[in-house]
C-alpha cells in the first residue's frame, strides 16, 4: 500500500467510562435573515460549562427550515463567500415551486438551508469544544425577513 502507513492494532484495554448523560439548552435568536451569519460558538461552550461536561459531543441544532448550521471561519470575507455560493446554487430570483404553491417568497431559503443542514456536531474533550483555530459554529439565516429562531444545544457525554 503506497502512501499509507499500517498501524499495528492497539491491545484491548478496559476503561471506566463513567456515566453517559444527555442534557440540552435552548437559545432564542432574533435574526435579520438574508444570509445573516451568527457565531454560536460561545453559547455552545457555555452550555458545556453549565453542564460540567468534560468529554463527549455537542450538537447544535436550529429548529427552522430556512436556517442552516455549520462551521466556518467567522469573518466577513468567508461569510460573504458562503452567501455568494448559496446564491449561485439557489438563486433568490429563480422560479421556486414553494413560492408558487404557497404565495410565498422564500423558496430559495428552504433550498439553501436544506443543503447546509440544520445541525452540526463537534467533539468535546477536556471540557472544551474541539475546533480548529479559526473554526466557529455558525447559524446562517437564509430567510428573506427577520425572525425569532430556536436553537437547541444538545450534549451527550460525561
Amino acid at each position: 500500500m503506497s502512501g499509507l502507513a499500517r498501524l499495528a492494532p492497539e491491545p484491548a484495554r478496559r476503561r471506566d467510562w463513567g456515566v453517559m448523560q444527555a442534557q440540552h439548552e435552548e437559545l432564542s435568536l432574533d435574526t435579520q435573515g438574508n444570509g445573516e451569519v451568527i457565531d454560536l460558538t460561545a453559547q455552545a461552550q457555555k452550555a458545556i460549562d453549565n453542564a460540567g461536561m468534560t468529554d463527549g459531543i455537542c450538537t447544535v441544532f436550529v429548529a427552522h427550515s430556512t436556517c442552516g448550521m455549520t462551521t466556518i471561519e467567522f469573518e466577513p470575507g468567508c461569510n460573504a463567500d458562503l452567501n455568494a455560493v448559496a446564491e449561485r446554487i439557489a438563486p433568490e430570483a429563480g422560479r421556486w415551486e414553494h413560492n408558487e404553491r404557497n404565495a410565498d417568497t422564500n423558496g430559495h431559503s428552504h433550498a439553501r438551508a436544506a443543503l447546509i443542514g440544520p445541525s452540526v456536531t463537534v467533539p468535546v474533550a477536556g471540557g472544551e469544544l474541539v475546533l480548529g483555530v479559526w473554526q466557529k459554529i455558525v447559524c446562517v439565516d437564509f430567510d428573506d425577513r427577520p425572525r425569532t429562531r430556536k436553537v437547541v444545544v444538545q450534549l451527550l457525554g460525561e
